[in-house]
């Protein structure tokens, strides 16, 4: 098997995009060589005109975007959570607060930068569980300091970055990648720059994914499963 470089666009504000990051893991531990497998996360913004630090909740602004009541907002925001369960992923859907997403973005940037894949990773699973468990604001200065530190980084790195535009390029970058390559939702997998694959998938089809990098043949799957908003 060859080196195999897994690029994944994602939003930490995407439930399925944390689904996906869990899924694709288990498909690498699975999979042949997974010392050989890479993967470099980049910025993809579902709601870059979010307003940051408004403090509201989701489902009462799922409700109004898609004209439905907190029933079905409910029930559309429930899907990926009642999914995501057998991943190990607890999401709490009444805790979570529409966030903008940019700065996010940007430290898990900076976990690249600072710590190569591993950080990465480790700062981009820290912003999901914050989102998706604990409801916390991931648009708020001081808690992507504290969440920063958790995952890894360094402090005054984070405080630097923060108060200023460092890694806003990087973000911008990866955003006009996707455009560039046509990506117009998340998660989306390209395998060594030639093997593309969008939406939500099994851990079989991410392994698929995977040979398939590694020995230019293209990857056959079942349809992917749809997000509801994004």
């Amino acid at each position: 098997m060859t080196a195999v470089e897994i690029d994944v666009w994602a939003d930490v504000v995407c439930p399925w995009c944390y689904l996906g990051k869990r899924r694709l893991e288990l498909a690498i531990a699975e999979s042949a060589h997974p010392a050989e497998v890479t993967v470099t996360y980049h910025a993809f913004e579902l709601d870059p005109s979010a307003p940051r630090g408004t403090g509201e909740r989701v489902l009462p602004w799922l409700a109004q975007r898609y004209g439905v009541d907190l029933d079905g907002a409910r029930e559309m925001a429930e899907r990926p959570a009642i999914m995501g369960r057998p991943d190990g992923i607890d999401i709490e859907v009444d805790l979570q607060l529409r966030a903008n997403s940019f700065n996010a973005h940007r430290l898990v940037a900076l976990g690249l930068a600072q710590g190569g894949h591993a950080l990465q990773a480790a700062v981009l699973e820290r912003m999901f569980s914050a989102h998706f468990t604990e409801g916390r604001p991931i648009d708020d200065i001081e808690t992507l300091q504290r969440l920063g530190a958790e995952a890894g980084l360094d402090g005054r790195r984070v405080s630097a970055v923060l108060a200023g535009e460092e890694y806003s390029a990087e973000v911008r970058a990866d955003e006009e990648a996707a455009r560039d390559i046509g990506i117009t939702g998340v998660p989306f997998y390209v395998g060594n720059r030639k093997v593309g694959l969008s939406g939500v998938h099994t851990v079989e089809v991410l392994g698929r994914l995977i040979e398939s990098a590694a020995t230019d043949h293209p990857v056959h799957d079942e349809e992917p499963q749809p997000a509801p908003h994004g």
